[in-house]
């Protein structure tokens, strides 16, 4: 009887061995993606770091927090009435270093979330890919 215990208990360690490698291995085709799954601003996420910087792309958060497509958001002054500001999306593939994605060490990170796809910045993602 206690042989039986005992490979109970070494089949049932192995088994959840196998499960959390699974995971750890594949997390990020097996994670449905961030956000509401609506339209094209659902895929998007916004990440503000620590340095201030506004961060918005695909986010993955298995095995760590990565940005894919990643587009730096910035506020500029409008041209035409200095009073006001308007927005731009900088992608980093663009940049002089242009990453193919940018990971973040979670303590760098003050908040990320799922961009709405009524909001501007998912509009205006929405303009650029077509």
């Amino acid at each position: 009887m206690k042989n039986i215990n005992k490979n109970n208990i070494l089949i049932g360690l192995v088994a959840v061995l196998v499960i959390v490698l699974v995971f750890v291995l594949f997390g990020d085709k097996l994670k449905a993606k961030v956000g509401n799954g609506q339209g094209n601003g659902g895929e998007y996420s916004v990440v503000y770091a620590t340095t201030g910087e506004i961060y918005v792309g695909q986010l993955s958060k298995y095995p760590n927090f990565r940005l894919t497509n990643v587009y730096l958001y910035q506020i500029v002054k409008d041209p035409t009435d200095p009073n006001k500001s308007n927005f731009q999306l900088q992608p980093l593939k663009e940049a002089l270093w242009a990453p193919d994605y940018i990971n973040f060490e979670k303590a760098n990170i003050i908040f990320y979330g799922p961009l709405s796809a009524e909001s501007e910045i998912a509009k205006k993602l929405a303009e650029q890919t077509n």
